[in-house]
């Protein structure tokens, strides 16, 4: 449907939730019509722009007083009816967020501030109110829906959608014919620049591992929608209203893309523009659920988002408001990619703990599975050595002997061979690699002479019994070498191995939750310790208490010293 304009006598309209992620594209589609003032109504207490905003034409809207922002609590009517008296038309965009853990605030922002914008709608004359709902608001996440239209009844997966439905219902029974004229829409799966939910959901999946895994059997359809397509279709309905069609005051209209496409397709297409490995292991989305670390990290309902179809029909919308995408599906995944280019595979980001414990070299990247095929090669080469190890009837200076000659007789006979053979290019390994460099020789011994001089350091100090903690770190470190030596070799290499190739990997997964334990479990340690000091016999607690004091001197008095003044 065109569009009119008329740049002589602007109306004046107002987008609340015009700074989140569906609002900000909307006010753009607003500006560019050139027939809007707009007030842009949000929570912030400021408009502030970002970088990419500071020299748009959002920034020159503003300096031209084409755009004013005024900052609204839609659970206070008063800063309701600032921001929308005098204004035609309102489109309420209100930040429903399935991920939030406060219900009640949810509850008041999506349900009760909708009442409240509707009542203010009515005491300001407003003409039209058109609500951004979701798709969500008909789906249970149990059943598939396949090409679902406007005849579908309100069912809801979690109870953000059912807010969401309720927020909409009493929007469309606000249509009031000659009065407030109302119309919803539900777009599907929105995406797109500044996406707050389903691209980073996706991103950090692929981040942990997990976007690796299919949940159910892959072949899932749905309906994704770019986000100027939804900006778009506000503009169309909100034409349509203005026009007096009566078809349109009081419904809902699905929007999409119009392009269904398989879930997993769409979100390998978002992760390998960002140079993530597509989805490849399936897993039943029944075994799924049963997985206690899959579980934790999708929940219920979002495993039955992951492996349900969820398609609609949007010949409604396309009849009655006239919309019709205006960025295809192909070219608004090009356009989120680019968006999100901080977020890309090899982009600079904050070390981790474990990181920064093995360094950004080979180990790192290999024991924090950074290159899958790379760990596993470096993980089944070591595993056969261990296994090597382990054969009956070997002795390890046996077992060292026979790799060596094996490579002997490897690197011998590479050398022997011709470049060329049977038309291939055997490559000669280059004389570097037998190489050391000094400075490798020198870091060497300079670790191994601090290693030494630590010791030395460390005998002394038990020497003069001055040094307690030392004394029960060794003994204990001594104590767990002698349960390993007690293994057999390949068992103690099978442990390490095992830890160093699942340990740092699951520590950087879950680095504030096992920090966490780990504070608690120190705390709770302290406190059984000192309550066992306290227990103790008053002659030894004072005995304690005096060789802690002489021990704060900085080492100035040794245990000689104390037993000599004893």
């Amino acid at each position: 449907m065109a569009i009119s304009t008329d740049e002589s006598n602007p109306r004046i309209c107002v987008v609340l939730g015009g700074r989140n992620f569906i609002g900000k594209s909307l006010v753009l589609q607003l500006l560019k019509s050139k027939n809007w003032i707009i007030r842009i109504a949000d929570s912030d207490p400021s408009l502030n722009l970002d970088l990419k905003e500071q020299d748009s034409l959002l920034s020159h809207a503003i300096s031209s007083s084409q755009v004013s922002y005024f900052q609204v609590d839609v659970r206070d009517k008063s800063q309701i009816k600032r921001a929308i008296e005098g204004s035609e038309v309102v489109f309420h965009i209100d930040p429903t967020n399935s991920l939030s853990e406060n219900t009640y605030h949810q509850y008041m922002i999506t349900v009760q501030g909708t009442k409240n914008v509707i009542s203010v709608c009515r005491e300001s004359k407003v003409k039209r109110l058109i609500y951004n709902s979701s798709a969500d608001v008909v789906f249970d996440g149990k059943h598939d829906i396949c090409n679902g239209d406007e005849s579908l009844t309100y069912q809801f997966a979690n109870i953000f959608s059912g807010f969401k439905a309720q927020a909409e219902s009493l929007v469309l029974c606000a249509n009031t014919g000659n009065g407030l004229l109302t119309c919803a829409l539900r777009p599907s799966s929105p995406f797109g620049p500044g996406d707050t939910h389903l691209i980073p959901f996706i991103v950090n999946s692929a981040k942990s591992g997990l976007a690796k895994l299919i949940l159910g059997n892959g072949t899932n359809m749905c309906d994704f929608t770019y986000v100027d397509n939804i900006a778009h279709a506000h503009v169309c309905a909100e034409e349509a209203l203005r026009s007096g069609v009566t078809s349109v005051a009081g419904r809902p209209f699905f929007i999409t893309n119009l392009e269904p496409v398989k879930y997993w397709d769409f979100a390998s297409l978002i992760l390998e523009g960002l140079g993530y490995q597509r989805a490849v292991i399936q897993l039943p989305a029944r075994l799924v659920q049963v997985i206690p670390v899959i579980v934790n990290y999708f929940p219920q309902t979002m495993i039955h988002v992951l492996s349900r179809t969820r398609t609609f029909n949007s010949s409604q919308a396309q009849n009655h408001i006239g919309y019709s995408p205006v960025v295809s599906l192909k070219e608004g995944a090009a356009l989120t990619v680019q968006s999100f280019s901080q977020l890309a595979e090899g982009f600079p980001r904050e070390q981790s703990k474990a990181e920064k414990v093995l360094g950004s070299g080979r180990a790192g990247r290999v024991l924090l599975w950074r290159d899958e095929r790379e760990t596993f090669t470096y993980f089944l080469t070591l595993a056969l050595l261990s296994n090597w190890f382990s054969l009956p009837e070997r002795t390890f200076i046996s077992s060292v002997a026979k790799i060596l000659l094996a490579v002997t007789v490897v690197l011998y006979g590479l050398g022997r061979l011709s470049s060329p053979m049977f038309g291939l290019t055997v490559r000669m390994i280059n004389p570097s690699h037998f190489q050391v460099p000094e400075a490798t020789i020198k870091d060497l011994f300079i670790s191994l002479t601090s290693a030494w001089n630590w010791w030395m350091r460390t005998l002394r100090s038990f020497a003069r019994g001055d040094d307690w903690s030392t004394f029960f770190q060794v003994t204990i470190s001594l104590y767990l070498l002698k349960l390993l030596l007690s293994l057999s070799i390949s068992t103690v290499f099978g442990l390490v191995l095992v830890f160093a190739f699942t340990a740092f990997f699951v520590y950087e997964q879950y680095e504030d939750e096992i920090d966490r334990v780990a504070k608690v479990s120190f705390m709770a340690i302290k406190s059984t310790m000192g309550l066992v000091m306290r227990n103790l016999p008053a002659p030894i607690i004072s005995i304690l208490d005096k060789y802690q004091v002489l021990c704060s001197d900085e080492g100035a008095i040794s245990m000689n010293d104390w037993k000599h003044e004893d």
